[in-house]
């Protein structure tokens, strides 16, 4: 088969579609014919040679895809050859073929194209994991979202409508705040040129954000604690702004706030199951039900995953990129 090889650390250039051996389904696993992979920050990571992949998982980028079931391994039920799937991956996507654990696979929702639905399992999964799972938003609360127009942004914005919360998030230009808001989002703040502390400040009458979804890491780090509201809960899933923050102890202690970071790629299997089972109960019928859908940018042939690097890393999409196999 094909897939995108890293031949050293360094730019987009360093990605090469070249052969490669097939992978073989293990105990527990099935194999998936690709049909799309998508882009997401750690595969930019692993590329600068800064986020290797688990011990075991395959060598290639990507955490996501779609495609059809092309072998059942030894032990699994519920899954047959030609069912349309897309999966939790810990590496391999951007491939023609990818081994799966099973608890890591999802049926295509009703009324999603194969393609597109390479865009749904990492966003889904990380959302539901840290804001609903971990930080357990709840209908009437706050939800706070960096970069609210990104893959994770988009799908934040619409389970936390979908479940009656309120969304507030940050962006960095107009257009990508104007497409939050057609996705529902009720607060819109520009974060080159207004400050999210204040602006939140005054959208809440002065009680801040209940959740609070971070990409950004350290950069914000202060002014999240200074934003959340009393029993506030910070989810960190992003490092973009660095990785060593100060940390008023004496402000999280009153606010009676938390702190919780998270990472998919490295969880036991048992955890990331978890997670999909979630996912399929809860979420999977919202988008069958047009309540949520997949945020596409656009779609590239998988062997030129460079330009969707490119497009990562000059920010100006929105949601996803997918890499589609020739």
């Amino acid at each position: 088969m094909y897939a995108i090889t890293i031949t050293e650390p360094g730019g987009p250039e360093a990605l090469v579609w070249d052969e490669v051996p097939d992978p073989v389904p293990a105990e527990g696993e099935v194999l998936v014919e690709v049909v799309a992979s998508a882009v997401n920050r750690a595969d930019l990571l692993q590329r600068q040679g800064l986020y290797n992949p688990p011990p075991g998982a395959s060598p290639y980028p990507g955490l996501e895809c779609s495609g059809r079931i092309a072998d059942v391994g030894t032990g699994v039920s519920g899954w047959a050859v030609g069912d349309e799937v897309c999966a939790l991956l810990s590496g391999g996507g951007y491939a023609q073929k990818v081994a799966v654990p099973a608890g890591q696979l999802l049926p295509v929702p009703e009324g999603i194209d194969l393609r597109q639905a390479a865009a749904l399992p990492e966003v889904t999964c990380t959302v539901w994991s840290n804001v609903f799972m971990i930080s357990h938003l709840r209908p009437g609360e706050t939800l706070l979202v960096h970069g609210g127009s990104s893959g994770i942004g988009t799908m934040a914005i619409q389970l936390a409508k979908a479940v009656g919360a309120k969304v507030a998030v940050t962006a960095g230009t107009e257009d990508k705040l104007r497409f939050c808001a057609g996705l529902g989002a009720d607060i819109l703040i520009n974060y080159r040129e207004q400050d999210f502390v204040e602006e939140l400040k005054k959208a809440t009458d002065g009680a801040g954000a209940d959740v609070i979804l971070d990409n950004m890491g350290a950069k914000y780090l202060d002014r999240n604690v200074k934003t959340l509201a009393a029993n506030g809960r910070l989810a960190i899933i992003g490092m973009q702004g660095g990785i060593k923050g100060e940390l008023n102890i004496a402000t999280l202690l009153n606010k009676r706030a938390a702190i919780s970071a998270t990472s998919l790629r490295a969880r036991p299997l048992d955890e990331k199951a978890s997670i999909v089972a979630a996912v399929r109960e809860h979420v999977w019928p919202l988008i069958s039900s047009g309540h949520v859908r997949p945020i596409v940018d656009r779609e590239l042939p998988m062997s030129d995953a460079a330009t969707g690097h490119r497009v990562l890393e000059e920010s100006g999409h929105i949601g996803k990129v997918l890499l589609v196999v020739p």
